[in-house]
């Protein structure tokens, strides 16, 4: 699905951005709840207000599992085991969302990344976030 040098590139922009996750997370999800209002039913115990410590929290440890994941895409559904675990069978969460929330963070890293994010970049963050929405989704199946 990814060649070599997108891999590359995929591993290199998270390697980046992963100093700003908080940011970059908490955005991705401002997005989500803005754009599909219905996500919010699951954080509803939450403070998910702008800058809120829930959601910059919430958003850095997406981040970081994006990042964990892009070290080595072979490995994706062994890195992810633990999280498709939680999403499925403790919180319940509807598979849709996070195909809703790849989209958000994909004009999320658009905005933050500027003319680094180019066609190319885009296509293969595109194409990742897509398999990782894919693989969490996996154990609803």
């Amino acid at each position: 699905m990814l060649s070599k040098k997108e891999r590359e590139l995929i591993s290199e922009i998270w390697g980046r951005l992963t100093p700003v996750a908080e940011d970059i997370g908490a955005e991705a999800l401002l997005r989500m709840f803005a754009s599909f209002p219905g996500t919010k039913t699951y954080f509803s115990h939450l403070d998910i207000s702008f800058r809120s410590a829930h959601l910059l929290s919430h958003g850095k440890k997406i981040v970081l599992a994006i990042a964990e994941g892009a070290k080595d895409i072979s490995q994706l559904t062994v890195t992810l085991a633990p999280l498709q675990t939680l999403h499925a069978y403790q919180l319940r969460i509807d598979p849709t969302n996070f195909k809703l929330f790849s989209h958000c963070m994909l004009v999320t890293l658009a905005c933050h990344m500027g003319e680094d994010f180019t066609p190319t970049a885009h296509a293969a963050m595109d194409k990742y976030l897509s398999a990782f929405a894919a693989v969490l989704a996996e154990k609803y199946r």
